[in-house]
């Protein structure tokens, strides 16, 4: 297959997102959606050009001729304005999803609105709309109705009203139309099950009454944030963000909307992130309860719960589930997709779900033992399933694991795991004695107290004096960042000043962050390179804050904030000409982004003591 070039793909920065809580668009600055799953986050992709620009699917609306280009949300919204500019007038495109306020989980009425207005002067607008069903793999017809058009697939249809006339085309329908200042037309993409009878063409006369009703519950959804620090846009962005990856009928929280946007172009590290990771939405949790959203941490704990309740026989849990908590996620990959700029495989799916993965136990305890303090205390019957976790680190703490990074070759001791399972038993003995819980105390602190005399021997090497990546190797590894965030060492222990001072040798560049040495100690299994993991450098303003080195923590902080795109989003990962990679927008990197400015909000607060 021909390799695609450059122009097909808009680089990743120049993309915003909207949802409902279901799922996300992502619409590129250019006007063209080229990223939807309906109806949910992990269902099959109705646009996709986003990873295949022939065969994806998109739904694009530009007016014709050379235009400058804008992006910005609507103030304390997930309301998207595309802007168009030129001497012959401005226009502009209001893209928003709205959101049940109570949405059930057999919900049906996914709409997408798309309001374009003229402002100055006059424009002629062309559209076009082509969807590729089941990630471009099943076929659809087209047929007119009295109010636009249906497309129907043997899974699904979609609605589309247009009061514009629209020629039918072969995979799609095109169109045109003039609009002078102060004229606007409403366009709306309904989604709808297949061989439903009902009218799948919905009009739009209330399209400003449903914009300002969307812009009114996002409005109303910040407003409960309590932080009013420093960065306060910044953080809010992060929290409307995180609200948009949290799957309302269930309360998981994806890892990011997206699949298969590589870690480096025309690499191999492309992953399905559209399901639940135990870690990620742990932190998520924390992130959460910090801002004061207690009622998304209790629908994420309320899916925490459910997952503990089908804990293996031997007390285990995945790593990874599905948004509905499935088990299995088979791995597979879409071998008639080129991939974001011919980035192959593109897969669907994530085998991370067979991994055993030590350090989820401590994430999740964690966020356990928060939610108990900060949020609603946990039942005796939750506590009973914990005990069985705990019970079981105890049991398993001193095997070898895949590790945070999720590697694909052989497993290790790594210290990041070995740090959780201490986190995992700290907490569960803090939350036994908190609310007098009976449980296993005298086990858990002999194997609590075994793992931190572990970390510090192995895990340690003297000659470089720096925590390493897993034992019996060398080489330095930025998840020894959690170990003062997570309350195992001081952040001004001295161990701890000297690892941050080899990461900082080994790992930082221009205040970005790798994940660990490349060709050194265990990598993901994987060949070729990737780029700067966007947590890592938020972990690493965050340590240097708590460390004292408030000067340079802030300077790390600021300098990763204008890493962002326009719209302040960030993917997994910066490249080294600053482009977003990875998967996007990811929820660990703005997870990230609020501890690190809750914390160094903190520290500046007080005179610079964050110790522990």
């Amino acid at each position: 297959m021909k390799r695609p070039v450059a122009g097909h793909y808009q680089p990743l920065e120049n993309y915003g997102v909207i949802g409902n809580l279901h799922t996300v668009a992502l619409v590129g600055i250019n006007g063209s959606i080229d990223w939807c799953c309906l109806p949910h986050f992990d269902s099959p992709s109705v646009f996709g050009s986003l990873l295949d620009s022939e065969k994806g699917g998109f739904f694009r609306i530009a007016p014709r001729g050379d235009m400058r280009r804008k992006q910005f949300y609507i103030s304390d919204s997930n309301v998207l304005v595309t802007r168009f500019l030129s001497p012959d007038g401005v226009g502009e495109i209001v893209d928003f999803m709205p959101v049940e306020e109570d949405p059930e989980d057999g919900a049906k009425d996914h709409r997408l609105y798309r309001i374009v207005r003229v402002v100055r002067g006059s424009l002629r607008f062309d559209l076009r709309l082509r969807p590729a069903f089941n990630y471009g793999r099943a076929s659809h017809t087209t047929r007119r109705h009295s109010t636009g058009v249906v497309f129907e697939s043997r899974e699904l249809a979609l609605g589309f009203h247009s009061s514009t006339p629209l020629t039918i085309g072969r995979d799609g329908v095109a169109g045109s139309f003039a609009l002078k200042a102060g004229q606007s037309l409403t366009f709306v993409l309904r989604h709808v099950e297949n061989g439903t009878r009902q009218d799948v063409c919905l009009r739009p006369d209330s399209g400003e009454e449903t914009l300002q009703e969307t812009l009114d519950y996002w409005r109303r959804w910040v407003s409960q944030m309590d932080y009013q620090g420093r960065w306060r846009e910044m953080v809010a962005r992060s929290a409307l963000v995180l609200k948009l990856l949290t799957f309302a009928p269930t309360g998981a929280i994806v890892a990011s909307p997206t699949t298969s946007l590589p870690e480096v172009v025309g690499g191999q590290r492309n992953w399905d992130y559209r399901s639940t990771w135990i870690r990620d939405g742990s932190f998520t949790l924390y992130g959460l309860l910090r801002l004061g959203f207690s009622s998304e941490a209790a629908a994420f704990m309320h899916w925490l719960e459910n997952r503990m309740a089908e804990v293996g026989r031997d007390g285990s849990l995945q790593a990874v589930y599905g948004l509905h908590g499935e088990h299995s996620l088979p791995e597979q990959t879409l071998p008639h997709w080129e991939g974001y700029l011919g980035s192959r495989p593109v897969r669907i799916g994530n085998a991370a779900f067979k991994q055993s993965q030590l350090d989820i136990y401590g994430e999740l305890m964690d966020s356990v033992y928060l939610y108990n303090k900060y949020g609603s205390p946990i039942s005796y019957d939750l506590w009973v399933t914990l005990r069985r976790l705990l019970d079981y680190v105890c049991r398993h703490w001193k095997e070898k694991d895949k590790g945070i990074w999720e590697v694909r070759n052989e497993r290790q001791h790594f210290v990041y795991s070995k740090v959780m399972c201490w986190v995992a038993l700290d907490r569960g003995l803090r939350l036994a004695e908190k609310r007098s819980f009976p449980g296993n105390i005298a086990l858990w602190k002999k194997h609590r107290d075994a793992i931190y005399e572990s970390v510090m021997t192995q895990g340690w090497d003297s000659k470089q004096q720096t925590f390493v990546q897993h034992y019996g190797t060398k080489a330095v590894d930025a998840s020894a960042l959690i170990m003062p965030l997570v309350k195992f060492i001081s952040p001004t222990d001295p161990r701890m000043i000297s690892t941050l001072s080899r990461i900082k040798e080994k790992l930082v560049s221009d205040s970005l962050v790798r994940r660990y040495e490349i060709g050194r100690g265990v990598g993901d299994g994987l060949t070729g390179q990737e780029g700067t993991f966007s947590m890592c450098t938020f972990w690493y303003a965050e340590v240097l804050a708590r460390s004292g080195q408030l000067d340079e923590a802030r300077w790390t902080f600021e300098k990763m904030l204008g890493y962002a795109n326009p719209l302040g989003l960030f993917s997994e990962e910066i490249g080294p000409s600053g482009e977003q990679l990875g998967n996007f927008p990811q929820a660990f990197t703005h997870l990230a982004l609020i501890s690190a400015a809750y914390n160094l909000d903190r520290a500046l607060n007080a005179g610079g003591s964050l110790l522990q």
